[in-house]
């Protein structure tokens, strides 16, 4: 396969019409800006039975930042989208086996750990209140999308003492009804 017959099928199995494949393989920004339309159309659909295939034509980009920023997207897009932690755990091990081709290994743990967040949040929708343990082993971005988005009192409050930023813990302590910690900090002073 190459990139030209990758663009191609990627586009018309979107229903893309108003990309031109030459612009778009030529211009790695006109590329990245399809796949964003290509993966919108992915996730929107009923059907996964084409997303591994379509993650193994875009990681097939030599282009591989803007081909794992598509994957992540797709990733986010499905999670929020999934009925659970089980439906999307087993959707996620289908697409391993792709996202292990990546050459950049920063690239393929990044998609990884947005997996393993996405994992924490569905089971936290689930019901599940995690351990300050647990809340060490996802990201900032992450106990950031819970504090903002969380709904369990007993959520927040774990938060509001064991999120790694003290943004992230004022934002479920102000959330949860907490007392938010004021610091006064001098001009010029980096947040946290």
């Amino acid at each position: 396969m190459t990139l030209h017959s990758d663009v191609a099928e990627l586009l018309a199995g979107a229903g893309i019409v108003d990309v031109d494949v030459d612009d778009a393989v030529a211009d790695e920004h006109v590329r990245g800006s399809a796949y964003q339309r290509i993966v919108s159309v992915t996730a929107s659909s009923r059907s996964r039975d084409r997303d591994r295939a379509i993650v193994a034509t875009i990681l097939r980009d030599p282009h591989e930042m803007g081909s794992k920023t598509a994957v992540v997207a797709l990733v986010d897009a499905i999670a929020r989208k999934v009925s659970g932690p089980a439906e999307f755990r087993q959707w996620s091990a289908e697409l391993l086996p792709e996202i292990d081709r990546l050459k950049t290994e920063a690239y393929r743990e990044f998609i990884r750990r947005r997996i393993h967040d996405w994992l924490l949040c569905l089971s936290v929708e689930d019901g599940h209140v995690p351990a300050p343990g647990e809340l060490a082993e996802v990201t900032d971005w992450m106990q950031r999308v819970l504090a903002e988005e969380a709904t369990s009192p007993a959520v927040l409050a774990t938060l509001a003492e064991s999120a790694n930023t003290r943004k992230t813990r004022n934002i479920a302590k102000h959330r949860a009804g907490l007392p938010v910690l004021r610091v006064e900090r001098p001009a010029g002073a980096e947040r946290g």
